[in-house]
This record gives C-alpha cells, sequence and structure tokens, in this order.
C-alpha cells in the first residue's frame, strides 16, 4: 500500500490483506537500518485476525522516498500525518527500538489518537556508544557487523520465524546493507542513531501517554538490556512488561513470545 505523506510516497506493508477502514488498525514501526520486513509475522497475523495492518518504511527507507527523519520528534510528525494519509483516527502503536521511542513520542504528542502502546527493545536514555556513532558515519560496513553481534543471541531462528537453518546473522546484515543502499543521499544508518542518541524527552513524554503500554524485552538484549527501560516503566501508569528469550533481534528470535505477547496485549 502507497500513501502520500507530506507531499512524498510512503509504502506501508500492510500484511497482505487490503486496508478496511471498519478495523481496527495497528502500526508497526521499524528500528534504525531496518524496515518493515522485521516485523514480518507479527503483521501477517495480525492482518489476518481482524485488525488492518500499516507497518511502514520509514521516510528515506528503502521503498519510502521523502527525507530520514532527523529526531524522535520528526518521527513522531511523520507518524501523524501517516495516520491522516491513512484516514485513521486512533490506531495502536507498536515500535521496535528507535521505532519504540518514535511510538513513545507519538502517543504523548496526541494522546486520544492511541488505543495501546506497545514498546519492543525499548530504553530511556537510548545512548549509543561514541564508537557506534563514529563508524555508522564513517565506516557503515564495520558497524553493521558490531551491531549484529550486539543484537543477536541466536545463530538460527526459531521455525516461525525465518525458517530452520536461516543465518540470522547473515540475513540481518543484508537487509542493513540493503536499507543503507536505499538513501545514496543520506546516511540513515547515522542519522537514526543520532536521533536516538540525542533523544531526552522519554520520561516526559511517558507522562502524557493514556493508553496501556506493553514493554515487550528481550532477556539477552546488549543493545537495550531490560534494566534500561526502568525509567520508562516507573513513569507509565498502566503498564505490563513481558520478558522473551532473545536478543534485541527479537522478533525473529523469538517471533512467537513476541507476537503472543501484543496479541494478549492488544485482544
Amino acid at each position: 500500500m502507497e500513501l502520500t505523506v507530506n507531499g512524498a510516497t510512503t509504502f506501508c506493508y500492510t500484511g497482505g490483506k487490503p486496508f478496511n477502514r471498519e478495523q481496527p488498525t495497528v502500526v508497526f514501526l521499524h528500528g534504525v537500518l531496518n524496515d518493515h520486513s522485521v516485523w514480518i509475522l507479527q503483521t501477517r497475523w495480525f492482518a489476518h485476525h481482524g485488525w488492518n495492518v500499516l507497518a511502514p518504511d520509514l521516510p528515506g527507507h528503502c521503498k519510502s522516498a521523502g527525507e530520514p527523519p532527523k529526531s524522535v520528534e520528526e518521527a513522531a510528525a511523520f507518524v501523524l500525518a501517516l495516520l491522516d494519509a491513512a484516514g485513521v483516527q486512533k490506531a495502536a502503536l507498536v515500535g521496535h527500538s528507535f521505532g519504540s521511542l518514535i511510538a513513545l513520542e507519538t502517543a504523548a504528542r496526541a494522546p486520544e489518537r492511541v488505543t495501546h502502546l506497545a514498546l519492543v527493545g525499548t530504553a530511556c536514555p537510548m545512548k549509543v556508544s561514541p564508537a557506534l556513532l563514529e563508524n555508522a558515519q564513517h565506516q557503515p560496513m564495520k558497524a553493521i557487523d558490531m551491531v549484529n553481534v550486539y543484537s543477536h543471541s541466536l545463530l538460527a531462528p526459531p521455525p516461525s520465524a525465518l525458517g530452520p537453518g536461516t543465518w540470522l546473522y547473515g540475513g540481518s546484515r543484508a537487509l542493513m546493507r540493503r536499507v543503507l543502499a536505499s538513501n545514496p543521499r543520506v546516511n540513515v544508518f547515522h542519522r537514526g542513531f543520532v536521533a536516538c542518541d540525542s533523544y531526552t524527552g522519554g520520561e516526559a513524554a511517558m507522562a502524557q501517554v493514556q493508553c496501556p503500554v506493553l514493554f515487550v524485552l528481550g532477556k539477552a538484549d546488549a543493545m537495550t538490556p531490560p534494566k534500561a527501560a526502568q525509567p520508562l516503566q516507573q513513569k507509565a501508569r498502566n503498564a505490563r512488561t513481558v520478558l522473551v528469550d532473545g536478543g534485541h533481534a527479537m522478533m525473529t528470535e523469538a517471533p512467537d513470545q513476541v507476537l503472543f505477547a501484543l496479541r494478549d496485549f492488544l485482544r
């Protein structure tokens, strides 16, 4: 599905189902140097169980045109414009990593439009090491290798994600290289990391959130360890937490656990 958002074409994966405005909508937001495909199992399940799914490629990433967001706040404004373009008044938001900060900021800016907020692999603050920032800017292939080491706790996923024998490290590296190459004008890797690193409004944003909140955290997550979510957990007024057996790339390392946590939360 393609929508015009802020004058640019935005690609949204719908899980293989046509958009039906009579159904509730859930928006899936990806992290730095990823695209809609990281939600492959979760989006298809919801699309086939009574939900509209909007899983966009962020602006300037892969199939979406436009200027890549320079900040979490700018990305949140994009999400609200996306809802307007889709004719959706209210939606549930699910975000991973950078996407979790975007979802949080969106829910704080327009609490009347967000019915549920799910933060997957989140942290507050979401600081990025100077070495990663430096390499993302000047040696992105080296930074991609670093991120993949930190993001994974398994070599191959369970069957319900990508299938037995799939090499998680190789697949993730290929995706990140493809996303990086999709925008020859802007280094979306470095820009995304800077947006995460510079975002200081997480706790204030959570204080503005009015909907139920779900934290999905990976027990073996080295990028955003579970303890890094505590400042947000302490501010959330109506929240639950699910710990899954995976690292930062938990949508493929613990696909069923992530899906079931989202399913039970959005029922």
